[in-house]
């Protein structure tokens, strides 16, 4: 069987704008696999800014910490609880309190290596 060559993906020719936070990046993760399971091809003309990653990449940074230890499940299941909603958990709401807490927590971590890949600013 005939292998291919790799070739690696290519990039918009314009300047990619990295994320503000984690946050943002991850709600752009979210709507992105919304997106694929609804069906889109993500090929990059789906967002009218060009960014400095895939979706997947994100999902990598994520599941490498889940890996390491450095974040659980119960982090895992609030980012994407709240990704889907497309909003933050509310620490006003008595029966958010955790979930702000594992979502600050998870955030927090996966600030690091995001920014390292030079995801967000």
């Amino acid at each position: 069987m005939r292998r291919h060559p790799y070739c690696p993906k290519s990039y918009p020719e314009y300047p990619a704008t990295a994320f503000e936070n984690a946050e943002e990046a991850w709600f752009w993760f979210i709507r992105c696999q919304q997106m694929r399971r609804d069906g889109a091809k993500l090929d990059g003309d789906l967002d009218t800014t060009a960014r400095p990653c895939d979706p997947d990449d994100v999902y990598r940074a994520a599941d490498r910490l889940v890996r390491n230890g450095t974040i659980r499940s119960a982090h895992i299941k609030v980012l994407v609880h709240y990704g889907h909603l497309q909003r933050t958990p509310d620490p006003r709401c008595a029966e958010q309190v955790k979930a702000t807490q594992f979502w600050s927590e998870a955030i927090d971590r996966l600030s690091s290596p995001l920014r390292a890949k030079g995801i967000i600013r």
